[in-house]
């Protein structure tokens, strides 16, 4: 009866345990639902069906001639130079932002605009993030010489 006894308790520490890290797993999906953010190009944004709830980061070069800033508010066109998709962005600009430079965004899709609450802008006059030269490579646009990458 004892051994009946110590294998009954091994078989119900195992199924606590898988229930605890079954729980544990699901929390963690859980928080990161919301924290995992996708990079897009706006080639990619085009072609997709985005939620404007999906929180995600678009990138390219800044459209020359495009920017303009009513108050708080600053508008820009963003491309990969196959598509261009419009930005809002509300809020103090980095000081490296400039047009015809790369640039990757934080925000959501409304209506066919990019509304980015943070902007990320390249930092010498030589970079082009990563994933934003990816992405142009990608359209067959990308110019090596213009814009070396960086990792």
């Amino acid at each position: 009866m004892a051994v009946g006894l110590k294998k009954r308790r091994r078989i119900q520490l195992i199924v606590i345990g898988f229930v605890l890290i079954t729980i544990a797993t699901a929390l963690i999906g859980f928080a990161f639902k919301d924290g995992i953010e996708f990079f897009r190009s706006p080639s990619q944004v085009l072609a997709e069906q985005i939620a404007p709830t999906e929180v995600f980061r678009i990138g390219g070069l800044v459209k020359e001639e495009t920017v303009s800033q009513s108050g708080e508010i600053t508008r820009f066109v963003v491309t990969d130079r196959a598509h261009d998709v419009p930005v809002t962005f509300s809020g103090i600009l980095p000081d490296l932002f400039s047009e015809g430079t790369g640039m990757i965004a934080t925000g959501r899709l409304v209506n066919g605009t990019f509304e980015a609450n943070e902007i990320l802008a390249k930092h010498d006059e030589n970079y082009l993030p990563k994933e934003v030269a990816d992405a142009l490579k990608e359209q067959g646009v990308f110019q090596q010489d213009a814009a070396p990458t960086k990792n």
